[in-house]
């Protein structure tokens, strides 16, 4: 979308340095489980139980694939299925205590390299940062519900 107050380019510029840091810090994550089993996680953690075939389309993958992995986070003791409720023939895959434990775990470890980053700042660019918030969290909502679909 084109504004007449941006400057030209400025939109590829910002998602150029926005793709670069995000590459980065996955980087720095914990190498303790695949990138698709964590982001699995943090989706059943941002958007509550969800069945195998919703799983799968949010991360990309086959349905076969996801059963894999839900079976291997299972095993874990990071997930569980349930019955749903409302329809007996559903069988819901739902984070458990454990699983939970671990998205807060790893959203903190993220959080903390972000913050050692960030203390090397000037203050000016701390600044700026922060006058940037209010987009960069719009822009997770818009990530979000492009991706698992308006939120709840």
């Amino acid at each position: 979308m084109s504004r007449p107050d941006t400057a030209p380019g400025a939109s590829a510029a910002v998602g150029a340095a926005l793709y670069g840091l995000a590459t980065r810090a996955a980087r720095r994550l914990p190498r303790d489980m695949s990138l698709t089993s964590a982001a699995t996680l943090a989706t059943l953690d941002r958007t509550g139980p969800r069945r195998i075939t919703d799983l799968a389309a949010a991360e990309g993958i086959t349905q076969p694939a996801m059963t894999t992995l839900v079976r291997v986070l299972e095993q874990s003791g990071l997930v569980e299925r349930r019955g749903d409720a409302s329809d007996k023939r559903v069988t819901l895959v739902c984070l458990t205590e454990a699983g939970a434990s671990y998205v807060r775990a790893r959203r903190r470890a993220g959080v903390q390299a972000f913050e050692r980053l960030i203390d090397e700042l000037t203050g000016d660019e701390v600044e700026a940062l922060m006058a940037a918030l209010p987009a960069l969290r719009h822009l997770a909502e818009l990530e979000s519900q492009d991706r698992d679909g308006p939120t709840r």
